[in-house]
C-alpha cells in the first residue's frame, strides 16, 4: 500500500481510513483527480472533521473532507489525520452545507492568482493546467474596455495596433478574445483592405459585416 503522507505535526491525529464513514447526505460533488493529485504532491496538509456519532447514531462520519477522504482511499492510503466532533443531526447537517457554502462564497484575486501561479516552478497539486493559468494570464492582461467611435472612423490602424496585439478584438463595447490565427487572419484582411480602399475607414464594418476564411495562409 502507498504510504499516507501526513506530516509530523499531523501524525497524531491519523486514524485507519477503514474506521471512517462518509457523510450520509452529502449533496457536494468533487473533483476526485485534482483531490488525488493535491494529496500526492502535497500530502494532508490539514485534517479532515469527523462526527463521533454519539447524538446522531452514525458513528465516525465525516463532516467536512468527504472527498478528501474519498481521494485517500482511491490512492491506498491506509491512514489520514482527523479532528473530531461530537454534534446531533442538525448541526451535523449545517457543518456540511457550510463548509462547501463558504468555498462557493468566496471569490479570487485573479491577478494576484495568476501572478503567484505563473511565479512557481510547476503546476502540480495546484488543480490548474497551463492552458488555465494562459486564460488567467490573458484575462488578466488585457486592458479596459475602450471607448470607441461609432461610425468606425481610425478603428482599422488603431484595432491592428492597439487591440489585436492583446489578443482580442473590440466592436463599440464588445469585446472578445481571438487566438493567434485570428489575428494574423485578422491583419492579412487590414493590409488588404487598406491596399485596396487607399484608406482604413470602414475596416471595422467590413470585418463584421463580410465572410472571411483563412485560405492559403492569407485569406480569401
Amino acid at each position: 500500500m502507498p504510504q499516507a503522507r501526513i506530516p509530523s505535526s499531523l501524525a497524531a491525529l491519523a486514524v485507519p481510513v477503514a474506521d471512517l464513514s462518509h457523510y450520509h447526505r452529502n449533496p457536494r460533488t468533487g473533483d476526485l483527480g485534482a483531490i488525488c493529485a493535491s494529496l500526492s504532491a502535497n500530502g494532508q496538509y490539514r485534517p479532515i472533521v469527523v462526527n463521533r456519532g454519539t447524538l446522531t447514531g452514525r458513528a465516525n462520519e465525516v463532516l467536512a473532507g468527504n472527498h478528501t477522504l474519498k481521494a485517500a482511499r482511491h490512492l491506498g492510503w491506509e491512514q489520514i489525520a482527523v479532528t473530531w466532533l461530537d454534534v446531533d443531526d442538525d448541526a451535523a447537517a449545517k457543518i456540511v452545507i457550510v463548509d462547501n457554502r463558504s468555498n462557493d462564497l468566496a471569490g479570487y484575486d485573479t491577478a494576484l492568482l495568476a501572478e503567484v501561479l505563473s511565479e512557481l516552478p510547476d503546476l502540480e497539486g495546484t488543480g490548474y493546467d497551463q492552458e488555465q493559468v494562459d486564460d488567467l494570464l490573458d484575462t488578466t492582461a488585457l486592458p479596459a474596455p475602450i471607448e470607441l467611435p461609432t461610425d468606425g472612423t481610425g478603428t482599422g490602424a488603431a484595432a491592428t495596433v492597439d487591440y489585436l496585439q492583446w489578443g482580442y478584438m473590440q466592436w463599440s463595447s464588445t469585446r472578445v478574445r481571438i487566438t493567434q490565427a485570428e489575428v494574423e487572419l485578422l491583419d492579412a484582411l487590414y493590409q488588404r483592405f487598406v491596399a485596396d480602399q487607399d484608406s482604413d475607414l470602414g475596416f471595422g464594418w467590413h470585418v463584421l459585416n463580410e465572410e472571411h476564411h483563412a485560405s492559403e495562409g492569407a485569406i480569401a
